[in-house]
């Protein structure tokens, strides 16, 4: 076989195979391989980076609004609503294509529930702060300290059972409790900011009331939700002692 000294000519070569290689796998193997072949593989990874940058500029806007007088938090409390809401859709969007183009990889695995920890967590602890708690008209996000150890608890308690089941070879993926844990949290969050920065909610007694009731409500769905997975695991720690 004649040997290329070329430089130029080498990676010319290889680039030919490595098309050669990449069309092949996309039209031999149908949609599902091309997908996986493709540049837009890492999508959903570079969603779920994107809202992790979402969840530190709402953090970042939140910080700076507990200091401001009340008659300025309206319009920096609705930009932090807003990026709070896009935040939380692409957490979806991003499941959604992972799954679907069969992209799932370690680092979204690890990455995605943490950012959503970060977007959430980090919320409810700047509304829990005294500049946002309490502002000085009386009315505030009314989410209280003990309410923010509750969720962070909860969260503890799943992810340690999470790693010791799966370090066994089980798998233990969310449950529709965890996901409605999650949906409600992302209700309350943007209705007790609008409270705390003097918004639309302000108008009336039955805004506050909506948004009280949906902060309760996710706390005592937060604490329900944890019983099936204690359930799970013990069942599971059960089953691996017994043999």
């Amino acid at each position: 076989m004649r040997q290329l000294k070329n430089p130029q000519a080498i990676e010319c070569v290889v680039v030919r195979i490595v098309m050669v290689a990449l069309l092949r796998r996309c039209f031999g193997g149908g949609y599902a391989a091309c997908m996986t072949a493709m540049w837009w593989h890492t999508l959903p990874n570079a969603i779920t980076s994107l809202r992790f940058g979402l969840a530190v500029v709402c953090l970042a806007l939140l910080g700076s609004i507990a200091g401001m007088p009340i008659a300025e938090r309206a319009m920096p409390g609705w930009w932090a609503i807003g990026i709070f809401i896009v935040a939380a859709i692409t957490d979806v969007l991003d499941g959604y294509l992972a799954r679907k183009w069969n992209a799932v990889t370690p680092f979204g695995r690890v990455m995605d529930p943490f950012v959503d920890k970060v977007l959430v967590l980090g919320t409810f602890v700047f509304l829990a702060s005294p500049g946002l708690a309490e502002p000085s008209d009386g009315l505030g996000s009314g989410v209280a300290a003990w309410m923010v150890v509750v969720m962070l608890a909860r969260e503890l308690l799943v992810t340690s059972l999470r790693g010791v089941i799966e370090g066994m070879g089980q798998a233990f993926p969310a449950d529709r409790f965890g996901k409605s844990k999650m949906l409600l949290q992302c209700v309350a969050a943007p209705l007790a900011i609008n409270l705390a920065t003097d918004g639309y909610f302000h108008a009336g007694e039955a805004g506050i009331s909506v948004a009280r009731w949906s902060l309760w409500l996710a706390i005592a769905v937060t604490v329900c939700s944890a019983l099936p997975s204690v359930i799970r695991a013990t069942t599971l720690l059960a089953a691996k002692a017994s043999k």
